[in-house]
């Protein structure tokens, strides 16, 4: 395979990997309310819930992405 596919595939798995600490660093912000002083609402729960799945699933595709990677070699 051309190198570039094995630069692509490992611009991919720092992209997922990134984004799935920047959602999991917004679901802990959603859920203890770190930006407000006030008490944490129910309307941020759904919210929180979903960061906090997307940011799960960002990890689970960064580790297949990396998987493919080394297949690549």
């Amino acid at each position: 395979m051309p190198p570039i596919f094995k630069a692509l595939a490992s611009i991919t798995v720092w992209v997922l990997f990134l984004v799935g600490w920047d959602m999991l660093f917004g679901a802990y912000f959603r859920i203890f309310g770190v930006t407000s002083l006030g008490p944490i609402s129910t309307s941020e729960w759904p919210s929180a819930t979903l960061c906090f799945t997307g940011a799960i699933a960002c990890f689970i595709l960064s580790v297949c992405a990396m998987k493919l990677r080394k297949m690549l070699e």
